[in-house]
């Protein structure tokens, strides 16, 4: 630096073409400049015609930079633009150059040099771009060394080029700075994270959204039967009317008409089925539902909108299997009308409705499968004294233990019938709620009893609490194997078979007569024979055919009148 003001520097030549430019002479004090090596020039242009004669000058070989006096490197500038000049070829590409430092110049250039650069060829062609390089005086400023990429180097053709050896190796790029001293080495490069733990988090996160992800799909999935909306065809809100004689209408009709009655006994409870017969809260129902209540304080009634209501027992009787309750203060009761059982017909539609197993306001149906079934139930005392006898309407309607006391209903919701029995599969012959059968329960054959019996009975029941039995005064041989019912020998304990001035005595039976025939139906046994005297009410004329000593009679009488039990 000299006076704040940089030197700058020719670019170097490779060492043997230097050798082949003559060096100046030293000037006579010991100082002068020192020459630079000139590359081969590709063409010397000739000097135009006009140009006048330069002034002797001392010869200079190649170009010298000197340092000193501002004025002298003025006066340099203006001899470059004005004078000969010097070409200087390009030199041959070599690898990255490295500046020659040059000592000091001498402020003016010797006579003696100035003489030889006036016989030389100017080193360098007119230059058009004359301006120094940030504003600097001299003669020439070239630009720093230019950096080039690593690679090999086309080599020159032509003697005296010889191919300079390549870098073996690549060479990193380095930022060029014309104040620092020596390549600087590149910044070192920064240290890789390692992608490990990069992979293991990314791998958890992934494992996560997944979860979630998968969990609302799933349980969207389990919600609404697939990732789509599933919508199946439905028919339309239609009316929901029926036709009165349909189950659905004939049910309609009954149920707010039949209620489920809760008894509790002497260390047992059951329950049963029973239907409003008026509006003073009198309700029927069979005897065996209400027979083990002690008092009315055991019997409660549901109706089928859930209201419950005490009940006190009216009257029953053991021989028709019948029972009278009553409710008070219940209001809106709706009785359900009585039909004629004596119009019923096989094969004509039915309905029952009941509390099977206690799944009360059941409703089946199915249709009349017999007439005048005669059939018997209970029995359990053993005495006889609660067996119930009935000409029953059989119907393969589902009849169920609970279904004992509930209506059995015809095509116009009137009651024909009482359902009471069932013939239960396995049993031993007896009938009746699972009588003597090891498996409780419907299989088709269930048994009512004839609404026409049960409104007489059921009269009777309210207005005296006992019901009438219709009699023929004779005693029965029950161990009877023959066809018919045999009039005993004996009646019970010893006294006589045929009742003195009863029915059967006015009407001329005597004792082992075989009744064959009621009314023209025929009997097989005794029980047959009872079933259908109490078909029938006191005071009505029945016409018999019996068998004696092997002729056939018919004989007329009026029946009798027993209290019931």
């Amino acid at each position: 630096m000299n006076n704040g003001k940089p030197n700058w520097w020719s670019r170097p030549s490779s060492t043997p073409e230097a050798a082949r430019i003559p060096s100046p002479p030293p000037s006579g004090d010991g100082e002068g400049d020192f020459p630079l090596p000139a590359p081969q020039p590709r063409a010397t242009p000739e000097p135009p015609a006009s140009a006048p004669a330069a002034p002797a000058e001392p010869p200079a070989p190649s170009v010298v930079l000197t340092k000193g006096d501002p004025q002298e490197r003025d006066r340099g500038r203006d001899q470059d633009q004005g004078g000969d000049r010097v070409q200087v070829p390009e030199q041959a590409q070599d690898p990255a150059p490295e500046p020659v430092p040059a000592p000091p110049a001498d402020p003016a250039p010797a006579p003696q040099a100035q003489a030889q650069a006036s016989q030389t060829q100017p080193l360098h062609a007119p230059d058009e771009y004359r301006t120094p390089p940030y504003g600097e005086p001299g003669p020439w400023a070239p630009a720093p060394p230019v950096q080039r990429l690593p690679g090999p180097v086309p080599p020159q053709q032509g003697p005296g080029h010889p191919v300079p050896p390549q870098p073996q190796g690549p060479a990193p790029w380095g930022q060029y700075d014309p104040w620092g001293v020596g390549g600087a080495a590149p910044p070192p490069a920064p240290a890789k994270r390692s992608r490990k733990g990069l992979a293991v988090a990314g791998a958890l996160v992934f494992a996560l959204l997944t979860g979630v992800i998968g969990g609302g799909i799933g349980a969207y999935v389990e919600r609404n039967g697939g990732l789509t909306t599933v919508e199946l065809p439905q028919a339309a809100a239609e009316d929901t009317g029926r036709a009165p004689d349909s189950v659905a209408g004939i049910a309609a009709s009954a149920l707010p008409g039949v209620v489920t009655l809760h008894v509790k006994g002497s260390g047992s409870s059951g329950t049963g089925t029973g239907f409003v017969l008026n509006t003073k809260g009198h309700i029927l129902t069979n005897n065996h539902v209400v027979d083990g209540a002690r008092s009315s304080a055991d019997i409660s009634v549901t109706f089928s909108s859930g209201e419950t209501a005490r009940a006190k027992l009216v009257g029953k009787d053991t021989g028709y299997d019948l029972a009278v309750v009553q409710v008070t203060g219940v209001s809106g009761l709706k009785p359900l009308p009585l039909g004629n059982s004596d119009n019923v017909r096989v094969g004509d539609p039915v309905v029952a409705i009941g509390a099977p197993f206690d799944l009360s306001n059941t409703v089946t149906s199915g249709i009349i499968s017999a007439k005048e079934r005669p059939i018997t139930a209970g029995g359990e005392k053993g005495d006889g004294s609660d067996i119930s006898y009935v000409d029953a309407l059989q119907t393969d309607a589902p009849i169920n233990p609970g279904n004992s006391g509930g209506p059995l209903l015809d095509s116009k919701a009137r009651v024909i019938g009482i359902n009471s029995a069932i013939r239960a599969a396995g049993g031993s012959g007896g009938d009746g709620e699972g009588g003597g059968a090891s498996q409780p329960g419907s299989i088709g054959l269930g048994f009512a009893i004839p609404i026409n019996q049960g409104k007489r009975v059921a009269e009777e029941l309210i207005r005296t609490g006992k019901a009438t039995h219709p009699v023929i005064g004779v005693s029965l041989d029950m161990q009877y194997e023959g066809d018919g019912a045999r009039v005993g020998e004996k009646g019970k304990d010893g006294t006589a078979s045929v009742t003195p001035g009863g029915p059967a005595a006015k009407a001329g039976l005597r004792p082992g007569d075989v009744i064959t025939k009621v009314d023209g139906q025929r009997v097989h046994n005794g029980e047959e024979l009872i079933v259908k005297i109490r078909a029938h009410r006191p005071g009505d004329r029945l016409e018999l055919t019996l068998s004696r000593d092997g002729k056939e009679l018919t004989k007329t009488l009026t029946l009798g009148s027993s209290q019931g039990t």
